[in-house]
């Protein structure tokens, strides 16, 4: 049996669902993080991110701060890239890229030997602003932006870590997991770009 809904209203029932599945299941959010984990069920219709998705202390409030402030996205797709609502991002001055299709990035990732997502984070950051990074897709992003935090170069405002996959996903999360960084991390193999672009859009429409 079809439920007859207004396009309006798909959305808002799809929540009510959520939250009534979540109370079947005993599962209790904690409220600072409830709009976020609930979004990343919305867009995947999988309960386990209530369960993997893991936060900084006050990584909610840190993030809007950082939005507040001007901070721009960063992600290592043009999926994420589309995902994310630049309308409101653009309304706190901030800005949304990707860098990935960049040529320079391209050739400098071949005459390197490495991922074109290492190249962009290193792009990234020479951006003379606050970065938040969106990362959903590939796992050398986050070891790269961990690996110049270990040099010394550079130290990201903000990573959202979601990258799905099996090669080097899992440990790619967990470095940021006893890091400094404010984080939002989904530990496990689950993530994607769409889930990176979920995060973001949820601290936005809670601005």
């Amino acid at each position: 049996m079809f439920e007859k809904l207004a396009p309006a209203e798909i959305e808002k029932r799809s929540f009510e669902i959520i939250s009534s599945e979540l109370e079947e299941r005993g599962i209790i959010l904690q409220k600072e993080n409830e709009l976020v984990i609930m979004r990343c069920i919305h867009t995947s219709a999988d309960f386990e991110y209530a369960d993997t998705l893991s936060f900084s202390e006050g990584a909610v409030e840190r993030m809007k701060d950082l939005i507040r402030g001007g901070a721009v996205i960063v992600t290592d797709t043009n999926m994420g890239l589309a995902g994310v609502n630049k309308k409101k991002l653009s309304a706190f001055g901030g800005e949304a890229f990707c860098f990935m299709a960049d040529e320079d990035v391209a050739l400098e990732a071949r005459e390197r030997g490495i991922t074109r997502a290492a190249v962009s984070m290193e792009k990234a950051s020479k951006i003379d602003k606050d970065v938040i990074f969106a990362i959903g897709n590939a796992p050398t992003a986050l070891i790269r932006l961990h690996e110049m935090m270990e040099e010394g170069t550079y130290t990201p405002k903000f990573v959202i870590g979601v990258p799905v996959g099996f090669v080097n996903v899992v440990a790619s999360k967990e470095l940021f997991i006893d890091s400094d960084v404010p984080y939002i991390i989904n530990r496990g193999r689950k993530g994607g770009s769409n889930i990176a672009a979920a995060i973001c859009n949820a601290v936005l429409y809670d601005m």
